[in-house]
């Protein structure tokens, strides 16, 4: 690609044309998986309603468009609206989810052209955007915040395919089984400051920043994520039977909604069973857990006589390099996520097995922390000290307080535009129907303070 723009041209990730060769690349990524989970289904699937919980797939498409259009084309290029009529229908805080069937959306068709319109235009536009000059196109931010965006859009959409009736639409090859893995079963991460969050990746979003100074006391953590079978002890134990592991809400839950299992698991013969994409099968025992609310996460946790993670704690977990005391980008080091690093991208799905991907580690051995599962914590989505909304207080700022728990790590739906060692995801903790696991923790003992495991 050739454009205009100044700073340094070394080849480097900072350089403005590595960054806009990135940016094309996952803009091309992010709308080659959207015509795949667009066009797998026929157009009246697109246009009905799976879940309450969930829009009409063609409604995620032309938000899509739209949105590009607004940021890229608008607001970076300059030019005039293309379709100023339909911004309000796609405006996600205007129309809750269970009422967007009933606007007078664009038809698949339709959508397709807007979309595919806008596009176009964005990539040439792309070829000449000053990656200078103001925070919303320095490093091309402009352009990773869309391709970010489309491709959270193509997860949610995935959630509404493993939501929706019917056949199977999607396919994909199972991944590799997992080598063996003798353990550890936990990991002890030293007590001491580190550095969460990042002031310095480009394309970081602005809850992730700024960089901060945390200091964490010592603790444990689950070198793999939970799995199924060790969630079905806590179910064959009467977990979902007894009220002294509960949240009071999560206790209601329970009983409001006659919780058992997971969703999507049913028990048929004696054995547990999971709907998968449209398929049936059995419960495989060595994969993460999945689909499990923050309740069910802090229930299983407090059964096994531990806790959830803070968020702090997961982060020094997944980044911190204690032998060369600095933050990496990803648990392995700074390099991009590769298929043998982590299950990412929809190139599989379903989580692997546990104890996969040993070349994604971290410094201390903890594995998985990218990919597979998103991973409940026990904190609040809350501000950074320093915080600043950017672009729009409507991407983080309103989430902010109790209602939401965060979320980190990023699962087998989740493209590596947008997922990193410091991205951040938050739902309220009722939430199953999302791609979401746990691990746990523990503090250290007096015991073992006075036996030296610090």
């Amino acid at each position: 690609m050739t454009g205009s723009t100044t700073g340094p041209k070394d080849g480097s990730p900072t350089d403005p044309e590595v960054l806009r060769t990135r940016a094309q690349s996952a803009l091309l990524a992010a709308r080659e998986r959207t015509a795949l989970l667009t066009s797998c289904v026929e157009d009246d699937e697109l246009t009905a309603q799976h879940s309450p919980l969930m829009s009409p797939l063609v409604w995620d498409l032309a938000h899509i468009g739209n949105q590009e259009e607004q940021w890229l084309l608008r607001a970076v290029g300059g030019r005039a609206a293309l379709r100023p009529e339909i911004d309000s229908l796609y405006d996600a805080f205007e129309h809750p989810r269970a009422a967007r069937p009933s606007l007078p959306l664009l038809a698949p068709d339709e959508a397709r052209r807007y979309a595919s319109d806008v596009r176009g235009r964005a990539l040439d536009l792309l070829e000449s955007a000053p990656f200078h000059g103001s925070p919303l196109t320095d490093a091309g931010f402009a352009f990773g915040m869309i391709a970010q965006h489309e491709q959270q859009h193509d997860e949610t959409m995935l959630i509404t395919h493993q939501l929706r009736a019917g056949a199977p639409a999607l396919t994909a090859p199972d991944p590799e089984p997992a080598p063996p893995f003798p353990g550890p079963s936990e990991v002890l991460v030293p007590g001491g400051p580190f550095m969460m969050g990042t002031s310095a990746e480009p394309w970081a979003l602005d809850n992730e920043r700024p960089a901060h100074r945390r200091l964490v006391p010592p603790y444990f953590i689950d070198t793999t994520p939970v799995t199924n079978a060790a969630y079905q002890r806590f179910i064959d134990d009467g977990g979902y039977d007894e009220p002294r592991w509960w949240h009071e809400r999560g206790w209601e839950a329970v009983r409001r909604g006659k919780l058992t299992a997971p969703l999507f698991w049913r028990r048929e013969a004696g054995q547990w069973l999971r709907r998968r994409f449209g398929a049936l099968e059995p419960v495989p025992a060595d994969e993460p857990v999945l689909h499990v609310s923050w309740y069910e996460a802090d229930a299983y946790a407090r059964w096994a006589g531990r806790r959830l993670p803070t968020e702090a704690e997961w982060e020094k977990a997944a980044r911190h390099h204690p032998g060369e005391d600095r933050s990496l980008r990803y648990p392995w080091g700074d390099a991009d996520p590769t298929p043998e690093r982590a299950n990412l991208g929809q190139r599989h799905l379903r989580p692997a097995p546990a104890g996969s991907y040993p070349l994604g580690a971290s410094p201390l051995g903890v594995r998985q922390l990218i990919g597979d599962v998103w991973e409940w914590t026990a904190s609040d989505f809350l501000p950074y000290p320093g915080f600043v909304a950017f672009p729009y207080r409507e991407y983080s700022e309103v989430f902010f307080g109790g209602d939401y728990k965060v979320l980190r790590g990023g699962a087998f739906s989740v493209d590596a535009v947008a997922c990193r060692g410091t991205f951040r995801n938050w739902d309220h903790p009722v939430r199953r129907q999302i791609f979401s696991g746990f691990r746990t923790a523990r503090d250290v003992t007096a015991a073992e303070t006075a036996e030296g495991a610090l």
